[in-house]
């Protein structure tokens, strides 16, 4: 159960995490997207084959590339390095998390980096689609989010570490009661703290609430599949090296 062995199947996990994460948001995600981009451009909602997005550069790109090998390029490096990144915290926490077999640690790293990477982040700073946000302020709300986001992240890492310390006093019930309250304090403070960005404006309601449904579950599928992946594999590993063990104390015993 060392870093390389998860390593390698967080990165299987990530691979499997991309492919269906893909598919999940051209089915999910991309109609709203192609929705906002003819709101953005003012034009009907009707996009050919043909039709080139001119970016940075000079580079012409179809919108039908961008939806399908850009999008399948993008969740396939996202899920492997999130996949990766996933692998070695969970090799970090085995054997740390109380009594947990490391397959419940893995799986347990995989729900609170959703939670504090993910889902609490979303719920202040919403992902938006095209012609919501003004350019000029597009540096600043970015700061604003990844802001937001350590600040989550340091208080699921900090909560974890004193819900263990507390269990030793107060059990595991005390423990992770203890935590959460922990963490949901740091976080909505600082949701109180962290300035508010509003720039929709007259964009329409049900666009942008689509928009962000389909944005969270395409997070959600990513973090999802990593997590139930990288678990399962986990577990087989462990009862493989558990059996084996075994069978070599038997074999010394004889």
């Amino acid at each position: 159960m060392n870093a390389r062995a998860l390593l390698i199947r967080g990165l299987i996990a990530g691979l499997v995490a991309g492919v269906a994460t893909f598919v999940v948001a051209y089915a999910v995600g991309e109609p709203h997207i192609d929705t906002a981009v003819s709101i953005e451009d003012g034009q009907p909602h009707t996009h050919s084959h043909d039709e080139a997005v001119e970016e940075e550069g000079g580079i012409e790109v179809s919108r039908d590339n961008q939806k399908t090998w850009g999008l399948l390029t993008g969740t396939l490096t996202v899920g492997l390095a999130l996949g990766g990144i996933v692998a070695l915290v969970a090799a970090s926490t085995i054997g740390r998390l109380g009594s947990l077999a490391p397959s419940q640690s893995t799986a347990l790293v995989a729900l609170l980096g959703f939670v504090a990477f993910v889902l609490v982040p979303f719920l202040k700073y919403p992902g938006n689609p095209p012609a919501v946000g003004s350019g000029e302020t597009i540096g600043d709300r970015a700061a604003l989010y990844f802001g937001f986001v350590l600040v989550s992240v340091l208080a699921a890492v900090a909560s974890t570490y004193g819900a263990l310390k507390v269990r030793e006093r107060l059990g595991t019930y005390g423990g992770v009661v203890a935590g959460i309250a922990a963490y949901l304090a740091v976080v909505v403070v600082a949701g109180q703290l962290f300035v508010t960005v509003n720039e929709v404006g007259a964009f329409p309601a049900d666009t942008l609430w689509f928009f962000r449904r389909a944005s969270l579950i395409t997070l959600a599928t990513m973090w999802g599949v990593i997590g139930v992946v990288l678990t399962g594999l986990v577990s087989r590993l462990y009862a493989a090296q558990t059996a084996e063990a075994e069978r070599r104390q038997l074999a010394a015993g004889l």
